[in-house]
């Protein structure tokens, strides 16, 4: 193994479920309808795409590049006082990045993703962060993965990537990367896609995961 890769939303930080408070409080604000697949239907896309959905299948009477600015406000005020960061997950990274050189590959966007490395101290741990906004698809398209690991100057099939939802399992998978599971207890992944990785209970069974 050269290298491992993380998600960041639901691996590091508690915020699947902040993301989907913030974009329904959003779409009732904006004239928007709520579906009862909108929540998983853009877990892992990028900011375009999620923007688009919101716009285009919510019916949010905005343009989407208003709709991303207003949904990633919300999201720079719920982390005023800091990003939920999970339990022993700055831990587990600094423990992997010791042995490992380490990337995150997430969909929030570039700057939620420097606030996260900034309130924890891990800006000099981490030397690849990559948003799929940057990487042209997002998840489950392995686009964002592939983009990581090049910039890391590895092959991804040669790489561990760590997931929580069905689209991120998916684009790791997608990438023949090796994927460790940690599956989010407020949106369970697909048992299918589960299949298909290692299951871990929580992100501080990583380190010794590895190997």
């Amino acid at each position: 193994m050269d290298a491992v890769v993380f998600d960041l939303d639901g691996v590091l930080i508690d915020s699947e479920n902040v993301w989907d408070e913030v974009r329904q409080d959003f779409a009732r604000r904006h004239g928007g309808t709520w579906l009862p697949g909108s929540t998983v239907a853009m877990q892992g896309m990028s900011t375009p795409e999620w923007a688009d959905y919101l716009v285009t299948t919510v019916g949010v009477r905005l343009t989407a590049e208003e709709a991303a600015a207003g949904v990633i406000d919300g999201m720079a005020r719920r982390y005023d006082a800091g990003p939920p960061v999970l339990p022993g997950a700055v831990d587990a990274v600094r423990a992997v990045a010791a042995r490992w050189p380490v990337a995150i590959a997430s969909s929030s966007p570039p700057a939620l993703i420097t606030t996260f490395l900034t309130a924890t101290g891990l800006t000099d741990v981490v030397p690849v962060a990559v948003s799929s906004e940057q990487a042209g698809a997002g998840k489950p398209a392995p686009d964002v993965y592939l983009l990581a690991t090049a910039r890391l100057g590895v092959e991804a099939a040669r790489c561990a990537a760590v997931e929580d939802s069905t689209n991120g399992l998916r684009a790791a998978l997608a990438a023949a990367m090796t994927v460790y599971a940690v599956p989010n207890p407020h949106f369970p992944p697909d048992p299918a896609v589960l299949a298909r990785t290692t299951v871990l209970r929580s992100i501080t069974d990583l380190p010794a995961a590895l190997g």
